[in-house]
């Protein structure tokens, strides 16, 4: 068989599956409608076009509020379409406006010329794979010093809601909470952060490090600010 006629033979298994998963949703959901299968197809596959459009529209009037913010009246320069493209698609399925936000910020950025760090495609990879959880112990990791943070790392016992620099006669490291230590197991995933090793070569997340890769993707993802008069 030619390496065509394998795609061709792909592409029909998949848009097969796509059919019967389509038939299986509208046959659920007209039982509860008692109408025909048709019916209840249609029904399913207008409200997925209108959930993706109502996204669609909150992103684009936050990335015009963000535009205006950074005292622009129009992207100052064009974002390559291996970025836009994953931009519009991951913002347009992001059904959290705190995650969606986000998305907003990144395309701001890497249309605006005078914007200082990059906006890169690794960026867009890290935001899809993050939770409400997740965005909110970044934001608390990256508020502090940086640099200092490096150093001498980030007692995590009291995020989301708190996070400090640790002391220099810091001796224990109290977990915190297993949703916490989840999240922060997965920014570690993501390259944003180090966690503490312990003795026997594990991960302990009672302290972090922030990492440049993790900076570099906050302030790719962070709202514009007001340029300086």
């Amino acid at each position: 068989m030619t390496e065509e006629s394998k795609a061709v033979e792909e592409v029909a298994k998949t848009t097969g599956q796509a059919i019967e998963a389509a038939r299986e949703a509208g046959g659920f959901i007209a039982k509860y409608i008692a109408g025909p299968l048709e019916q209840g197809i249609g029904i399913f596959e207008d409200r997925l076009k209108y959930m993706r459009w109502e996204r669609q529209v909150r992103y684009m009037l936050k990335s015009q509020e963000f535009l205006r913010l950074a005292g622009l009246s129009a992207p100052t320069r064009a974002v390559p379409l291996k970025l836009a493209i994953p931009l519009m698609q991951g913002a347009t399925l992001e059904e959290d406006d705190f995650l969606q936000d986000r998305w907003a910020a990144l395309l701001v950025n890497a249309a605006n010329a005078d914007f200082r760090g990059e906006v890169r495609r690794s960026h867009t990879v890290i935001l899809e794979q993050l939770t409400h959880l997740d965005a909110q112990i970044l934001d608390a990791l990256f508020a502090l010093p940086f640099e200092q943070c490096q150093h001498d790392g980030i007692i995590t016992a009291q995020l989301p809601t708190y996070a400090r620099v640790t002391g220099e006669r810091e001796q224990e490291f109290p977990l915190p909470s297993e949703e916490v230590v989840l999240s922060l197991s997965n920014l570690t995933r993501l390259g944003c952060i180090r966690p503490m090793m312990t003795w026997g070569g594990g991960e302990s997340y009672g302290r972090v490090n922030p990492t440049i890769a993790g900076k570099a993707f906050v302030e790719a993802c962070s709202a514009p600010t007001p340029p300086r008069r």
